[in-house]
């Protein structure tokens, strides 16, 4: 899928101090309608801080955040995620104890046409969107290979499984703007190369934009358009994977010496 031109989020000047510390610096960047985005950077770098800012669980120190042509910035996480941002999380955070098809139905339950009312009274137009939601859980449970294990308790699935049932309640979510950190994390080479693959895929198949945090180079360099580069909050790079490979700046970063 070509990326378009429009605008879908649009970062200027945007910090966030913790007391004397900066964590971000003046951080503007922007990703268009159906691009697949790099952030990089060493650890400590400031990478899920910017997660933070973009879905709201920190406001911006400085700065604006446009998503879709409107500011986000300081919204509250589910107002954000209503104007269509989804994340998962460096550290997986899954309700563990409840099967894996309820925590995609969680998701699915924000959008949900029946209301409040006709749950509690248990009428039939309750039943028929449980029946929805339900069916609509499962074919994103089918996509992550999800699906015979939906009765299962989420704590129980393995690390892997557990890092693509996250991704799965996130996309349930129906965003415009998804956001991954880390999503590799803890996976062997052949889950990182299934994983990859998926990525590209779901980009394309739900129409998505994509920022992914990752420190598995070859992921990143193998599905992103382009990537940026932070180092201690501050926006050091810039460009297309090749550009950033051979970038002296981001070989400095990384290595700790000059290229």
């Amino acid at each position: 899928m070509a990326a378009s031109t429009a605008v879908l989020l649009d970062v200027k000047g945007a910090s966030r101090s913790f007391g004397g510390l900066k964590a971000l610096s003046e951080v503007s960047l922007h990703i268009n309608k159906g691009e697949l985005i790099g952030l990089i950077g060493p650890n400590g770098a400031g990478k899920t801080t910017l997660f933070n800012l973009l879905t709201g669980v920190y406001p911006p120190s400085t700065g604006k955040i446009m998503l879709n042509n409107e500011s986000v910035g300081g919204m509250k996480p589910f107002k954000i995620n209503h104007k269509g941002a989804a994340r998962t999380f460096q550290n997986i955070r899954l309700f563990t104890a409840m099967t894996v098809l309820e925590n995609v139905k969680i998701a699915f339950h924000q959008h949900a046409r029946h209301s409040l009312f006709s749950s509690m009274l248990r009428l039939p137009k309750h039943f028929k969107g449980e029946q929805e939601i339900t069916q609509k859980a499962m074919d994103i449970l089918k996509i992550f290979n999800l699906a015979d294990q939906s009765e299962e308790t989420a704590g129980n699935l393995s690390y892997g499984n557990q890092r693509r049932l996250e991704i799965a309640r996130a996309l349930a979510a129906g965003p415009k703007l998804l956001l991954l950190d880390e999503p590799a994390a803890g996976m062997n080479p052949n889950e990182t190369r299934d994983l990859m693959n998926l990525i590209a895929w779901i980009r394309e198949e739900f129409d998505l934009t994509i920022l992914l945090i990752e420190h598995d180079m070859s992921l990143v360099m193998g599905v992103c358009n382009r990537i940026y580069v932070l180092d201690r909050g501050i926006l050091i790079a810039d460009g297309t994977p090749v550009e950033i490979r051979n970038n002296p700046k981001v070989i400095e970063a990384y290595l700790g010496q000059e290229a």
